[in-house]
């Protein structure tokens, strides 16, 4: 018996923020004083970093289990099965529902139960329920389903990521322009065919790192103290990152027997286009070769960073071949591999 995933589905959000979008907006040092550069300047220097042009949000109507919702219904109808066939839902996300407007989040119910709820799905026995693992959520989800049907305790999963970051990030602060919107939804099961989930990584680094994500309070300090946003010490990340997740793709790799030659994709969280690069780079690095000409697609540069969703959105974008120049075939193998709060990072081999 082997995991694979049999169908993807996603949701693109329809509202396009370009770079531009930022120019009347009053950037802030974390201290409150004014930053001296023209905001030009700072969208020109953000773009040479990140690789971002532009990024989606989301309608003031929409909410995160919504899309999240829209996105599953894709993901089964592309597996053909019957919503009544599946065990688990396991929704990635990590601010829940948000309304436009509002300063609290919403999780009561569950997003999971929510989608689960949205789906009409009647059997009780699928059991819902939400993951909170930071940007790797995807992932890690993925990982829990392989468990579950390696125990004999699912034959059929549905992974969702999703998240509505444009809610919770600090208009003041300059890292408010990585982040995005977006919904990735995957069906895993159990299978005679060949391939699918081949090994995977995971761990979760505390010590020093725990908070090189975090709630904090906007740089304008004339706002509501009590009233808290998606903060990041962005260097120590950076460098965590290249530290530690090319080890982690080295060591899923190695235990998934499979020569680093035969990897034809990685896709990796769409977190900055410079820090993703430099962990390829570190990770051919390893094994003393450089990387192949499209081994990384990247959707960073037109979608920006929706956390959870990136590397769900990204492989139905590339099944569905609506990424130029890029392509999966029969047998291919990829590497999936995450970053995120908490801190955490992880790994799956996949052969398609």
């Amino acid at each position: 018996m082997n995991v694979r995933i049999t169908g993807s589905g996603s949701y693109i959000p329809t509202e396009t923020v370009t770079n531009k979008d930022f120019a009347k907006h009053v950037f802030l040092n974390d201290d409150g004083t004014p930053f001296p550069l023209p905001n030009e300047t700072i969208t020109e220097k953000f773009h040479d970093i990140t690789g971002i042009e532009e990024r989606r949000y989301v309608t003031d109507d929409l909410l995160t289990s919504d899309i999240a919702t829209i996105a599953a219904k894709k993901a089964i109808a592309d597996a053909g099965i019957d919503p009544e066939e599946l065990d688990y839902i396991i929704f990635a996300h990590n601010f829940g529902n948000v309304k436009q407007g509002a300063i609290q989040t919403d999780i009561l119910p569950s997003l999971a139960t929510r989608v689960k709820y949205d789906l009409r799905i009647k059997n009780p026995k699928c059991v819902a329920y939400d993951m909170l693992f930071g940007c790797p959520g995807w992932v890690e989800g993925v990982i829990h389903a392989q468990a579950f049907i390696k125990a004999g305790m699912a034959k059929k999963c549905l992974v969702v990521g999703a998240e509505t970051l444009s809610r919770v990030v600090d208009l003041h602060d300059r890292d408010s322009m990585i982040y995005s919107d977006g919904a990735g939804a995957t069906v895993i099961e159990a299978t005679d065919e060949a391939g699918g989930i081949l090994a995977h990584e995971s761990a979760t680094f505390t010590y020093d790192e725990a908070y090189y994500l975090y709630f904090g309070n906007s740089f304008n300090k004339d706002h509501d103290p009590d009233v808290r946003y998606i903060k990041m010490h962005g260097r120590k990340i950076y460098e965590f990152a290249l530290s530690q997740v090319p080890k982690a793709m080295a060591a899923c790799l190695d235990k998934s027997g499979i020569d680093i030659s035969e990897v034809k994709k990685v896709l990796i969280h769409q977190a900055n286009e410079k820090m993703d690069e430099a962990i390829i780079q570190r990770f051919y690095k390893i094994y003393k070769q450089d990387p192949p000409e499209r081994v990384m697609p990247m959707s960073i540069h037109k979608l920006g960073n929706s956390s959870v969703a990136t590397v769900p959105t990204l492989y139905d974008l590339i099944v569905k071949g609506e990424v130029e120049n890029q392509q999966l075939n029969k047998g291919d193998v990829i590497i999936f591999a995450s970053v995120g709060a908490g801190m955490s990072i992880n790994a799956i081999v996949y052969q398609y």
